[in-house]
């Protein structure tokens, strides 16, 4: 994730980041490094979070803007369930950061988004940029490692795959854009999401993973 002041900048530099949908549920990627220009300041950044049981999220663009998306949305998905009784659907979530973002583009949030997730109508993902255009996707890369990403997603997805049968794949995806990217590196982290809930692979599920990939 780069530390840049110029929203223009964000799918140029840092971050490998990679969302899914699947037949039973989606699969949120990415990989850990953090950069500061051309610094790697952290190598266990954390860059997918878990939003509520159904819905999670990936960051992207300036570190403290993000996380400040992040929090913007858990409280307003707490909100949604104690006010409704219900889970927020996924493009309310994705549409609440939109506005967020659009609303601020003046002084932007410097923050690319995925936020996927599985409501009664099936899984969803949504990418959301900057100045909070959104579009509904089956599968999506951002940053900068998203060219190679996007060169074993295009190859290999299937939309009707189940998580069981893209997950090799993502793994793939996210390790090769590692390898030929620069600002992104160290490790990765990966989620999936279906009815049964929110669930983040162990260390020694992804090695296991990225062993058969």
């Amino acid at each position: 994730m780069p530390n840049t002041q110029n929203p223009n900048e964000l799918i140029l530099k840092g971050t490998t980041t990679i969302g899914v949908v699947c037949r039973d549920g989606v699969i949120l990627a990415s990989d850990t490094r953090v950069t500061m220009g051309f610094f790697v300041s952290s190598h266990k950044g954390k860059k997918v979070y878990k939003i509520n049981d159904h819905i999670a999220m990936t960051i992207s663009g300036v570190v403290s803007d993000a996380q400040r998306a992040v929090d913007i949305l858990k409280a307003n998905a707490q909100l949604y369930h104690l006010n409704t009784t219900r889970p927020m659907p996924i493009n309310s979530a994705a549409r609440l950061i939109a506005n967020l973002l659009f609303s601020s583009r003046y002084a932007p949030l410097i923050a690319q988004v995925l936020i996927g997730g599985v409501d009664d109508t099936g899984p969803h993902i949504y990418s959301v940029d900057p100045f909070g255009s959104i579009t509904q996707e089956k599968m999506v890369a951002t940053g900068s490692g998203s060219p190679i990403a996007y060169g074993v997603l295009e190859d290999k997805y299937k939309q009707d795959a189940t998580i069981k049968d893209m997950i090799n794949i993502v793994v793939k995806a996210v390790e090769s854009a590692m390898k030929r990217d620069a600002a992104s590196g160290d490790s990765f982290d990966l989620s999936i999401i279906d009815k049964k809930g929110y669930r983040e692979l162990n260390d020694k599920e992804k090695r296991n993973i990225a062993a058969a990939s």
